[in-house]
Parts: structure tokens; sequence; C-alpha cells
């Protein structure tokens, strides 16, 4: 990269962003792909929208809705076809809070690794509560962890892919 496009203004709140959005991809809290999708704006108004057009936006922005709310689709699907119910899904997110609260007082990463382990044990513990089967809870665990390392899965990919269409339509 030149050192002209470090000077401009619009160049480097893109950069930031999308470096930001690639991380909040992987990171829970962060939105990542709708940080990417802001880089991706900020790049075609600081550029007079003539290399990264309307159209690119509407379709990185399409991306970036599937990317965010990923989880929010692929985690009860995932539990759905393991032949877990909604009240899988509700523990997982009691037990992701009480996890989270629990676990704050490490600052960031506790109450993140909080929220983790208390949503699988939520989804196990109503198993076993349920079932009284032990194996049972274990596989509702399971089943909770694939479907968040599938939809973390899927908007890193898009994420990524986003970047590249992005890169594709402002620098070739």
């Amino acid at each position: 990269m030149s050192p002209i496009f470090f000077n401009n203004p619009a160049a480097n709140l893109t950069l930031l962003l999308m470096l930001i959005g690639l991380v909040g991809a992987v990171v829970p809290v962060v939105p990542g792909a709708l940080l990417i999708w802001c880089g991706a704006f900020a790049w075609a108004l600081g550029e007079n929208f003539q290399r990264v057009d309307w159209l690119t936006l509407i379709a990185l922005g399409l991306l970036a809705l599937i990317a965010t709310f990923s989880e929010y689709w692929l985690r009860p699907l995932v539990q759905a076809r393991a032949g877990f119910g909604w009240k899988n899904i509700l523990a997982a997110i009691v037990g992701g809070f009480a996890g989270g609260i629990l676990l704050s007082e490490i600052p960031i990463a506790g109450t993140l690794f909080g929220a983790a382990i208390g949503s699988v044990i939520g989804t196990g513990a109503l198993t076993y509560w349920q079932s009284k089967n032990f194996s049972q809870a274990v596989r509702a665990g399971k089943a909770y962890l694939v479907g968040c390392a599938l939809s973390s899965f899927v908007e890193v990919a898009i994420s990524i892919l986003m970047i590249v269409i992005f890169v594709w339509q402002a620098f070739f």
C-alpha cells in the first residue's frame, strides 16, 4: 500500500473497522460483519461511491445480516435436529446469563467463558432433569456446542468473504 493510502481518513477508518470486524467475527460480543460493512460504507462514502457502489454495499449488507444473525438461527436449528426443543434453548440462555454473571469478576474473558460454560451446563442440566439420563444430557450439551461452532464458522467465513468482495471492488 502506498503512503498516500494512510493519509486518507476514509481509508484509515475502513482499515480499522475491517480489522476490528474480523476480530469481532471470532469474539461473540463484537458485531464483526456489521463493522466490516461499516468499513466498506466509509470507503464508499470517502471516494463518492466510485469503485464501491450501492449494489456492492447492499450485497455486503445482506451478507452482514446473515452472518450476524447466524447464531440465532443455526444454534436452534442444530439443537432441533438433535431432538432438543425450545426449552433447551431457553436453558442455554439462562445458563449463559448465570455463567456470565458468576465469572464476571474476571474481566471480559471471564464473562465470555462463563457465558459459554453456563449455556452448556444449562442445556445439559435441563435435559438431565427431564430425562434422568446423563448421556442424553451430554448429547444436549454437545449439540449446543456444535451449533455454536457452526454459527462461529459461518460468521468468520462470511466476514472473510465480505472483505474479499470489498477488496475486489475497491482495488481491482
